[in-house]
């Protein structure tokens, strides 16, 4: 027998803010949407669909810089990477030198843990 599951989420897409409540299981190992309700728009069901089955985050942090102004960029990945490697990502990230000059977007780390996301530059250095 499969367990239904009744979980509740903010939706964050736009200022509304719904108050999702969205109902689950789990087929084959993996957590499966049922339904969602309480939302305003269908934005808010393809972000629980998203949120709660395949969770994916942009990675915000900083660099070490050698040579300029300052000694730490800020950084970002250019979309969107997968929750569960966040942390492996840090650690990459946290080895990583750039020497200056830098300017914003210039490219820090390419395709991280293969995800096909580069990470780069937030400011001029």
């Amino acid at each position: 027998m499969t367990e239904l599951i009744k979980e509740n989420l903010v939706c964050i897409v736009c200022p509304m803010g719904c108050l999702l409540e969205v109902e689950t299981r789990i087929e084959n190992g993996r957590k499966k949407v049922l339904s969602v309700s309480h939302n305003e728009c269908k934005r808010g069901e393809v972000y629980a669909e998203k949120e709660l089955v395949e969770p994916v985050r942009t990675l915000t942090t900083t660099v070490a810089v050698q040579g300029g102004s300052e000694v730490l960029l800020p950084v970002k990945t250019d979309g969107e990477i997968p929750k569960a490697l966040l942390f492996q990502s840090m650690e990459i990230l946290k080895r990583i030198r750039v020497k200056a000059p830098i300017k914003m977007g210039d490219l820090v780390f390419a395709d991280i843990l293969g995800t096909g996301v580069d990470v780069v530059a937030c400011k001029n250095i």
